[in-house]
């Protein structure tokens, strides 16, 4: 029996939609180049004409639509009235060396088998906000990767990270050992955030909220964080606690 080959080039991966005024400026400041097209409503026709403005520029559609096609183009009502088309970005395979940007900001949030990408992108949207300057992903299979909802709960924070992923993760946190604490979120057993030394910057790892961070990730923490609580409740959302944790670790870390 003779083989088959299937000799068609491989399937180029499908643009991503960047929705919301704050997500679409960022992408523009950021990568412009990246744009492929851009859709609006007639009321952020005044934030769209320097957009538009480039996009002609450079050959690129544009046009103003209609609130159910611009929901269609999205593929959510949650769209804020402005949708850019772009070249698809996901995250970065990790090098080794790691990269310099790594160590660049107060904090590193890294982030193990979180799979809702709207989690995701309010992490990010809480990391810039605190000043990193990237973020590490697991190779967890269970792990988001930059998506439409990601960039669009971002708000734009996902433009001024560089994402990583490790597959090997518990390896990668151990090469990045004495330049950052690797310090591991634990919703029990875990030193209160005051407690953490600050005489490095930081790289705080979260795990999914149902399994939290498993024994080989933990085992490569060099210490582990609990925020405690009124015990009304189990724990935070993982988005929440990231952004808490931050705050607590990041404020007063060595840049």
């Amino acid at each position: 029996m003779s083989e088959t080959f299937d000799t068609r080039p491989p399937r180029r991966p499908d643009p991503q939609r960047i929705c919301g005024l704050n997500a679409v400026r960022a992408l523009f400041i950021r990568r412009p180049e990246q744009v492929l097209r851009l859709h609006y409503l007639a009321e952020r026709r005044q934030v769209a004409g320097p957009l538009c403005r480039y996009l002609a520029r450079h050959h690129r559609a544009y046009r103003q639509v209609l609130e159910d096609e611009l929901a269609r183009i999205a593929g959510t009502e949650h769209h804020g009235g402005i949708v850019a088309i772009a070249e698809p970005r996901r995250a970065l395979p990790l090098p080794s060396p790691p990269p310099p940007l790594l160590f660049a900001g107060p904090l590193l949030p890294v982030l193990d088998g979180i799979g809702n990408p709207h989690n995701l992108g309010a992490i990010a949207r809480g990391a810039a906000f605190f000043g990193a300057k990237a973020m590490l992903l697991s190779g967890d299979a269970r792990q988001a990767d930059l998506s439409d909802a990601a960039f669009r709960t971002s708000e734009g924070a996902l433009e001024h990270l560089t994402v990583f992923r490790a597959e090997d993760l518990p390896s990668a946190l151990r090469r990045l050992q004495g330049r950052l604490l690797i310090v591991g979120a634990a919703a029990s057993g875990g030193v209160p955030p005051e407690a953490i030394p600050r005489t490095k910057p930081i790289a705080l790892v979260m795990g999914a909220e149902e399994t939290g961070l498993s024994a080989p990730i933990l085992a490569a923490c060099e210490a582990r964080v609990t925020l405690p609580g009124s015990g009304l409740v189990e724990s935070l959302n993982v988005a929440a606690a990231t952004a808490v944790l931050m705050h607590a670790l990041g404020s007063r870390s060595s840049p």
